[in-house]
């Protein structure tokens, strides 16, 4: 073997020098590919970035120092003017190297707000400036595509990778996504939607089976994809590594042409996640068109294909044309002279303003909240309070130059700390991260740094805190990332130490007439139901980016008032998921191949039945009137809202649902207005309702009213019948619920589809395997 891929390489070397010149960007896309040779296409399909990829052919020098620390890299074809191109990670902002060697300067980035503040917004031109700002970053360090957003859907809380994704609902991830994508672009840098699809686990993912119905795919896991590219057309789009219904999406022609392609009618490039060496030319078939991060034994198998014919030179020619259309849009080929100063300050405030949007106030007895100014004495319990989280871990982190934490943000905002308090968390700090230095050492960038868990907090200490401080506020804190799925036990519930501070702060401040604040800084939804009656106040800060301490100040004084609206539904229990009944809860990392191996053994391990078909999150919660802890949609302001007026017309193929949001306090704020469609009946069995539109005022003052325009396109009312293969709109009465939240609807109103609709797709992506699907 290694001989045959010496030979092939000398002969690369060989045919390379005999070929006809043209310049890409001189002559033709055409004339470029017809003056490659085959190895040089072969080569040109393949990422530059594993480190012993040290230039063979055409590939000159290591590809990976052009930008240090960045995900990967494209091959550079020099005699024919094809520069390399940088890829770089991730969805809460550019992760590249902050130092490096012989180099007094510093290349940090901004930690932007994680995917799910961004999702609670529910405000698209926010998260488009969002986006804009992370593609100056981009730019201006060198890069040419940042390898987000994430956008899978919420399937089950306890995927590790949800702090990356947006929402249980496909329309708010294409939504956000296409924000995020038209912002970034509009900075001459391209974007990369991902995982295409179904990567809705950690555990096992690179080799997990996706089994889920063409219904399911169409309706909820691919349909926020498709708005993505519809509405954006970002410049690439990362495949996933699991499998869908058996074949490995890199590898799906039906999943990366037939749907992708053409019927969505996506313009760009395929890359693959960063995946080792499967079967190159069934991905090349498929209209994967880079693999990444390279190795050279796939272009080497490309060649062998072709000559043995079982790869058509058509395919490659498709795939390198692309690749090529790509690589001209890039600042590398535009030859962009990048600063490596974009303004972090600025940045810095985007940050600020926009996690204060996202953040959902839960809970607001008596008005606890906002906090009286100038409070001196404040009782901050949480070792989180003093060690903020930013972002996640893994690829979707960021390499930032600070993280202010909700102590220093108190300070910050005029407040005082009880010192007594802090000098404990201190001292427990300092302590336990020595004891995992040397384990933090080994765990990598991708795991990142074990964390203290909470201290045990006596209870005499808290009791004289009770006394002398002015109110207590506790934080607890969650981090995941990518590789792990997230625990049940002290992850989504509260750990012993953690029930124990809740109750014993409570009981003894409240014995004292004195409130009990509670901040979750968080990635992901977590158990509230068996204590949200014991808290005043909850504010659900999620992870706000290396501002979060601000951004939180900033919403606990009322500098802000918080107008985020919960972007998936808060379970009472975990079980009550339907999905629990198949999410490998439990087992552990994906990293480890040889634990890999050992678990693929076991029975019912290796794939997921995704069994309760479309009936995820509020879909299944509220058509079966399922108790929640906190529903779809819900958050809470210092101030109130009325809904009137709502009405509906037909404009062409489009419904236009208007409606006058009011602001009815004593203080200015935002609203969300979110309209679910109860469906006329048809051949398939539809959710009670589900959210077709939603619009966001702006800062109304008191008194102050707003009228929203929201559009459903005629086809937003189709559901999909998989034995027609095909989108039907069912005629008759339709109606549009208005409101604050799935469960709090505040104006409803009819209107009529006089004819039947219905729209053929290809049927592909069927089911190999028989499961229980949830009526």
């Amino acid at each position: 073997m290694k001989k045959i891929s010496f030979l092939l390489s000398f002969a690369f070397a060989l045919a390379t020098q005999a070929q006809p010149t043209a310049k890409l960007g001189v002559n033709s896309i055409d004339e470029v590919v017809k003056a490659m040779t085959l190895q040089e296409k072969a080569q040109f399909l393949i990422g530059s970035s594993i480190t012993n990829f040290n230039g063979v052919g055409a590939v000159v020098g290591n590809t990976m120092n052009l930008v240090p620390g960045a995900a990967g890299t494209t091959v550079p074809i020099p005699r024919l003017g094809i520069p390399s191109t940088v890829l770089a990670d991730g969805p809460a902002g550019l992760r590249i190297a902050p130092i490096r060697d012989n180099d007094n300067s510093t290349y940090y980035c901004t930690g932007f707000p994680i995917s799910t503040v961004l999702a609670s917004t529910w405000n698209t031109d926010l998260v488009k400036k969002v986006g804009e700002a992370m593609g100056n970053e981009v730019r201006e360090y060198g890069c040419d595509v940042l390898l987000a957003p994430g956008m899978n859907i919420h399937r089950n809380p306890l995927c590790g990778r949800n702090f990356e994704y947006y929402s249980e609902d496909p329309l708010i991830a294409g939504k956000m996504a296409a924000a995020i994508v038209n912002g970034v672009q509009s900075q001459g840098v391209g974007t990369s939607i991902k995982h295409f699809a179904g990567n809705n686990q950690e555990t096992i993912r690179t080799r997990n089976d996706a089994r889920i119905t063409q219904r399911a795919l169409r309706e909820i896991y691919l349909k926020g994809f498709e708005i993505a590219v519809k509405e954006a057309q970002p410049w690439t789009v990362m495949s996933s590594y699991n499998k869908i219904n058996g074949t490995y999406t890199q590898e799906d022609y039906e999943l990366l042409t037939t749907i992708l392609r053409d019927e969505w009618g996506f313009k760009g490039l395929v890359m693959s996640d960063w995946t080792g060496q499967r079967n190159t030319a069934a991905q090349v078939h498929a209209g994967n068109d880079l693999m990444m991060p390279g190795q050279i034994e796939q272009a080497n198998e490309i060649v062998a294909k072709i000559k043995s014919g079982e790869l058509s030179e058509a395919d490659v020619d498709a795939c390198v044309k692309r690749m090529l259309q790509y690589i001209m849009l890039t600042p590398h080929f535009k030859d962009y002279k990048f600063s490596n100063k974009p303004d972090l300050k600025a940045h810095a405030a985007i940050t600020r303003n926009s996690a204060a949007e996202g953040m959902v106030l839960l809970k607001n007895n008596e008005a606890t909240l906002p906090l009286t100014a100038g409070l001196k004495n404040i009782a901050l319990f949480g070792i989180t309070s003093y060690d903020f989280i930013a972002g996640g871990t893994g690829s979707g982190d960021v390499n930032k130059a600070y993280v202010v934490d909700l102590q220093q943000g108190l300070q910050n905002a005029g407040f005082g700390v009880q010192p007594k308090i802090k000098a404990v968390y201190d001292k427990f700090r300092a302590y336990e991260y020595e004891k995992l230095q040397e384990i933090n050492k080994q765990r990598g960038w991708y795991l990142g740094p074990l964390r203290p868990e909470e201290p045990v907090i006596e209870e005499s200490f808290i009791n004289f805190r009770a006394d002398d401080s002015d109110l207590a506020i506790i934080t607890f804190g969650r981090n995941s990332g990518e590789g792990n799925d997230r625990r049940i036990n002290a992850d989504f519930e509260l750990s012993d130490a953690e029930r124990a501070l809740l109750t014993n702060v409570t009981r003894d401040f409240h014995a004292k007439g004195k409130k009990v604040v509670v901040i979750l800084n968080v990635g992901g939804v977590i158990e509230t139901a068996s204590w949200k009656h014991l808290p005043d106040a909850i504010l659900l800060a999620w992870q706000a980016g290396q501002e979060g301490g601000n951004t939180v100040a900033d919403a606990l004084k009322g500098t802000v008032n918080p107008s985020g609206h919960l972007p998936m539904t808060f379970p009472m229990d975990y079980t009550d998921h339907p999905s629990s009944r198949n999410f490998p809860a439990g087992f552990v990392s994906s990293w480890d191949d040889e634990q890999n191996a050992t678990l693929l053994k076991k029975k019912d391990v290796g794939f997921t039945n995704y069994e309760e078909d479309i009936w995820v999150g509020y879909r299944y919660f509220n058509t079966n009137k399922k108790e929640v802890s906190y529903p779809f949609g819900y958050g809470l302001s210092y101030t109130t809202f009325n809904y009137s007026n709502a009405d509906v017309k037909k404009s062409g193929n489009d419904w236009k649902v208007t409606v006058k949001v009011t602001n009815t306090g004593k203080v200015a704020g935002k609203e969300v207005a979110q309209i679910y469609i109860k469906a006329a009946p048809g051949e398939v069995k539809k959710p009670l309702c589900e959210l077709k539109a939603f619009g966001k005022t702006q800062l109304l003052s008191p008194g102050q009213s707003e009228i929203l325009t929201m559009t459903i396109k005629n086809s937003d009312l189709a559901s999909f019948n998989e034995g027609k293969s095909a989108w039907v709109v069912d005629a008759g009465q339709y109606t549009a619920l208005i409101g604050a939240s799935v469960a709090d609807i505040r104006q409803s109103v009819q209107f009529a589809v006089a004819k039947p609709q219905i729209t053929e797709v290809h049927n592909v992506l069927k089911m190999k395997n028989e499961m229980n699907r949830m009526k």
